[in-house]
């Protein structure tokens, strides 16, 4: 799909952060390599062996065992979990975060057609802050509004849609939501907005 395909009655976008605008693994693959170094730093364990482990697991089991299976593997102490925790939520990142090239075309396509785009992403709001200052938007920045649907209730509750359809005197059949999840889609049904999965653009 591309944006020529979308409704062009549409006025405003809506967008998840990760896994549509970008992939969430770069951010916390990055994380886990920051951790691996401080616990070699601090412990002298073998920083490329830990984090081999905790991107596996991440891979295989997903990201709330990772910590529990270095423990497991490496003894390390629990006191390094709000370690882990905190780098999750304020790391100073090696490399930016890059947004997947169609998305990057289709947000680039979207502002030169003056068209509103928001931003409304899940998670703890400090870390998906920490996740949009680090990302390169090669400009796009003063197109997008962000809100962090923690701060008002989190998606599928369509709470947080409401809210930006009635701050920026938006109709739903104004808007269309770029969703990757299942939460995503309640909160479009239950908005009565249309909804369209990433991966038809990626």
């Amino acid at each position: 799909m591309k944006y020529t395909d979308i409704d062009k009655r549409k006025q405003a976008f809506i967008f998840e952060l990760d896994n549509v605008l970008y992939p969430e693994k770069d951010y916390l693959l990055q994380v886990y390599y920051l951790f691996a170094n401080l616990i070699e730093y601090t412990e002298l364990y073998d920083a490329k062996a830990m984090l081999g482990l905790m991107t596996s697991t991440y891979e295989t089991e997903g990201k709330d065992f990772v910590f529990d299976r270095i423990q497991e593997k490496f003894k390390i102490d629990e006191k390094y979990r709000q370690n882990l925790n905190s780098l999750m939520l304020t790391a100073k990142l090696p490399l930016k975060l890059l947004l997947y090239k169609n998305m990057l075309e289709l947000l680039q396509e979207i502002v030169v057609d003056r068209k509103r785009i928001f931003i409304l992403t899940n998670g703890n709001p400090e870390q998906q802050l920490n996740k949009l200052k680090q990302t390169e938007w090669h400009g796009l920045e003063q197109y997008l509004t962000c809100y962090f649907a923690d701060e008002i209730l989190p998606k599928p509750e369509p709470d947080a849609i409401h809210f930006i359809l009635k701050e920026h005197n938006l109709q739903r059949r104004d808007i269309v939501m770029i969703e990757n999840s299942e939460a995503d889609r309640l909160s479009a049904q239950a908005c009565g907005i249309d909804f369209i999965n990433a991966g038809q653009f990626l």
